[in-house]
């Protein structure tokens, strides 16, 4: 397993980032328990979560994912430092108009609550989980930058910024002197480059954060589960991937790695993550495996790479218009 730094900053993660979205709804806590151990003596250091997650599940009030991580930590007695954990803020988490967004009101709640529910002093990454036009950017760098002096943080991130707010944001920091975002969540994969390569990318080259993308894998839809003419499996996630993805686009791109991944002896969804992992701008794919068969499919890209020629064989089938 390979460990990068984290953009510019000199934190150390593994090459994959476990995700945790699936704990909670596709997958029980015991299944979970079980992924998070088995992930961690692969070499994956580092662990994506929110505070929503999986709030959208039926009874499911919240923070149950970083409450199965924080039992995880808890019964496996892996030393705190050993660990990278990144989780979330935004999302609505109670009635109260307060008990969402990016106010400091929130954020001063939001995390005292993360770091109960996962058992922590600290959080590696805290990330705002898109942003909130409702708060000021001022206010909401001002509260992430009171967290980070006050130990509870000790880098910040974004997830699902545009270019014109993740930039407003940098330069926000710098004229206030607060801490700036450290890496960017973007949805980002074969079949969906555009949102990210358009302007985003430029963004973090130019002020050097971190990538961690994800649904590196659209929602399953690259991975040897579906094929062209076929009958769907059972999928919580079958509605989604059918709108987005059932297209002639979308069959394109995944003719391509499957072509590929015949002649490399991978699967579909190793091929797919090797080619994120060819861009030197990746820090680490967020991966979201519901079952321990899905993370050992998910852990065969460490050590493999695309040919130049090979990676341009999907570029080409997966290229954007404007």
């Amino acid at each position: 397993m390979e460990i990068k730094s984290l953009g510019h900053t000199g934190l150390k993660v593994s090459e994959l980032c476990l995700g945790t979205m699936q704990f909670g709804w596709t997958a029980d806590e015991s299944h979970s328990l079980k992924i998070l151990s088995a992930a961690f003596e692969a070499g994956i250091n580092f662990i994506d979560t929110a505070d929503v997650y999986s709030r959208w599940a039926e009874g499911n009030p919240g923070g149950v994912a970083e409450t199965i991580i924080g039992k995880w930590i808890k019964q496996s007695n892996i030393p705190r430092e050993q660990l990278v954990l990144a989780t979330k803020v935004r999302g609505k988490m109670g009635p109260s108009p307060n008990d969402e967004g990016l106010s400091r009101a929130h954020i001063m709640r939001a995390v005292d609550a993360s770091l109960q529910r996962l058992g922590v002093d600290y959080i590696d990454l805290y990330q705002t989980h898109s942003y909130d036009d409702k708060t000021p950017i001022e206010e909401t760098l001002s509260a992430l930058n009171d967290l980070v002096h006050q130990g509870k943080v000790r880098y910040i991130g974004c997830s699902n910024y545009p270019a014109w707010r993740l930039t407003e944001a940098i330069w926000t920091s710098r004229s206030n002197f607060t801490v700036s975002f450290d890496s960017l969540q973007p949805h980002y994969n074969l079949a969906h480059r555009a949102e990210f390569e358009r302007e985003l990318a430029e963004v973090c080259h130019t002020y050097g954060l971190g990538v961690i993308p994800y649904s590196p894998l659209a929602a399953g839809f690259l991975t040897n589960k579906y094929r062209r003419d076929q009958v769907e499996p059972e999928s919580a996630r079958i509605g989604g991937v059918k709108r987005r993805y059932f297209n002639e686009n979308g069959w394109t791109i995944h003719d391509a790695c499957e072509k590929l991944a015949s002649q490399v002896g991978k699967t579909v969804s190793q091929v797919a993550l090797t080619w994120l992992l060819s861009n030197p701008l990746i820090t680490s794919p967020i991966i979201g495996p519901r079952s321990l068969e899905q993370l050992e499919d998910n852990l065969g890209v460490v050590g493999f790479r695309l040919s130049t020629e090979q990676k341009k064989s999907l570029d080409d089938a997966s290229a954007w218009q404007d």
